[in-house]
């Protein structure tokens, strides 16, 4: 009956072992912070600006036409989560 009483003891005190041991301390503390994809644009060159000559009501008018671009993103590097240094709350 005693070692059943001490082997008892002995099996409460080391599952409570591990809530007791808690003694460090808190060194620094991290955000979890959201980093969206990052794009590179680039534009191509579809048509040149330039002048031209037409006629509009009866007379010759000097028209220019600005440059037209094809613009397209292509994605460098996805979104992700960083770990940033903050205040411990």
């Amino acid at each position: 009956m005693k070692t059943l009483l001490v082997g008892a003891v002995v099996a409460m005190s080391a599952l409570a072992a591990p809530a007791f041991a808690w003694e460090g301390k808190v060194v620094a503390c991290y955000d979890k912070i959201w980093v969206p994809a990052q794009y590179k644009k680039s534009k191509e060159l579809i048509m040149a600006s330039h002048t031209e000559w037409e006629w509009k009501d009866g007379q010759m008018v000097k028209v220019w036409y600005p440059a037209v671009y094809k613009e397209s993103e292509h994605q460098v590097s996805p979104g992700h989560y960083i770990a940033r240094k903050a205040a411990c709350k």
